[in-house]
């Protein structure tokens, strides 16, 4: 059973840019279950945020919680000291979030996953920086293929592109090796340490262990 009370406070690093995830007090209710209650937390630039807990326990819950995408029961979640609910464009536009299951269109090649999430995300992609991106996740030859065509660990290296080129301060991931070989899996690792290393921040759920900076563990 998760415990009832839980706080994690990551403190910002002092900057100019410093950017805040701040979540006070939240109680998560799904169907007659209470997965946690009064869970507060807060996650700076250049933190990341280690989400651990057995299958059932709310993390992906508390990560939708996180991202918008579900309501709690009570509580607030804050984004440089503002309610994500009341500043919902601003906070967007910062975030990348990535669920356990591939968020991507089968039918659509690599390529142009790419750019269609570019243009949802409103972001300039140009051709050869798409290219580079996959190129470095190890997709070279394979950017005009559909992506249906591809392997499970190719389809979360088409992600790691996104990753790339999204340019979102504050990622959220669920489960973000799955599917990796130890290879991907230092590479992920090698981005990762990049975006923390450019006062990007970082909440993940990972049942694997993490060889990141700067971890801190939240044991729903």
């Amino acid at each position: 059973m998760p415990k009832p009370f839980m706080t994690a406070h990551l403190s910002p690093t002092s900057s100019p840019s410093s950017q805040v995830l701040e979540a006070r007090a939240l109680t998560c209710v799904r169907g007659d279950r209470k997965l946690f209650t009064d869970l507060s937390l807060r996650v700076g630039s250049g933190d990341c945020l280690h989400v651990r807990g057995e299958n059932g326990v709310g993390k992906t819950s508390l990560l939708r919680l996180l991202t918008g995408l579900a309501k709690a029961e009570s509580g607030e979640v804050l984004w440089n000291s503002q309610s994500i609910a009341s500043e919902s464009s601003v906070f967007h536009r910062e975030l990348l979030f990535l669920g356990h299951r591939d968020a991507l269109k089968e039918e659509l090649t690599a390529l142009e996953n790419l750019q269609m999430y570019a243009a949802l995300d409103d972001v300039q992609l140009p051709l050869e920086k798409a290219l580079a991106a996959l190129a470095r996740f190890g997709l070279r030859g394979r950017e005009n293929l559909p992506v249906h065509c591809l392997s499970a660990g190719q389809k979360r290296r088409v992600l790691m592109a996104r990753m790339l080129t999204r340019g979102a301060r504050l990622w959220i991931l669920d489960e973000p090796f799955n599917a990796l070989d130890i290879h991907a899996v230092a590479e992920l690792e090698k981005l990762i340490a990049e975006h923390l290393g450019s006062g990007g921040l970082l909440v993940l759920t990972s049942h694997q262990a993490v060889n990141l900076p700067k971890v801190k563990v939240l044991d729903l």
